[in-house]
């Protein structure tokens, strides 16, 4: 489970729960940690990769990415297209 950009995989850390105290009872000394897990946002996407179609898992700030490089490309490619003057 790791993207096959960016290889972003699980990443392992501690929650802490705090428990509030109780009316006549005995506070907590310490918030109790237990591990768990952060895993990644992968999505199943298809990109042309060097003019190939590929289906690759890709995590949600590469996708991010590629959307804004794939936004650029055609805007600068609409805006050359029409700086150029037209032949007749």
């Amino acid at each position: 489970m790791k993207c096959d950009l960016c290889n972003k995989g699980v990443q392992f850390g501690r929650s802490h729960t705090h428990h509030p105290g109780v009316a006549g009872g005995r506070w907590k000394k310490r918030a109790p940690v237990t591990k768990r897990l952060f895993k990644p946002n992968l999505q199943k996407t298809r990109i042309l990769i060097n003019g190939i179609m590929k289906r690759v898992k890709l995590c949600t700030k590469c996708l991010k990415k590629i959307k804004k490089q794939v936004e650029l490309a055609k805007k600068s490619s609409i805006e050359q297209s029409s700086a150029t003057p037209l032949v007749v």
